[in-house]
């Protein structure tokens, strides 16, 4: 076979588009992992939840005011107990019902959180996105019992309204 002998134009045009394609793997290789970095939070509330799976069904069923059908059913139907709690925040977030997350969350699977949330109609940028990339409201790290939440302080000695 004879080889076709390349101009210094063609040369160019070819190393400029390996340069165009190696930047996109790059950004999109970078994107991607800082997506996946916005959720770390899951890797922990998996370890409380196995930890103590009891508790962490009560927590459930105590957040989203569900009973333990329905807690089991989402359980069974998710790989880890932090994509339940996905599951239900993203429905009660998105106002779709639970066994339509489920489906989403099944078709969207390995695409990442964002991906689904976005799908779900969560805009990136959005308070509820926000909300979810910083983290579970299952458990306060200072109380495991639950007594106070994480919100902003309005002083001491302030009465609330």
């Amino acid at each position: 076979m004879r080889s076709i002998p390349l101009t210094e134009q063609t040369r160019k045009e070819t190393g400029m588009k390996l340069i165009k394609i190696l930047l996109v793997v790059i950004l999109w290789s970078v994107s991607s992992v800082a997506v996946a970095g916005d959720f770390d939070w899951i890797k922990d509330l998996n370890i409380q939840a196995q930890a103590d799976p009891s508790g962490f069904r009560v927590r459930l069923g105590a957040r989203f005011r569900i009973g333990d059908a329905e807690i089991n059913t989402v359980l069974s139907k998710v790989d880890d107990p932090g994509d339940a709690y996905m599951v239900l925040r993203l429905g009660e977030m998105s106002n779709r019902p639970t066994d339509y997350v489920i489906k989403q969350y099944r078709s969207d699977k390995g695409k990442g959180w964002g991906v689904l949330a976005k799908s779900l109609g969560i805009k990136p940028g959005s308070e509820e996105f926000h909300a979810l990339k910083n983290g579970h409201d299952l458990y306060d790290d200072k109380d495991m019992s639950g007594g106070k939440g994480k919100g902003k302080s309005k002083g001491k000695g302030q009465k609330q309204k």
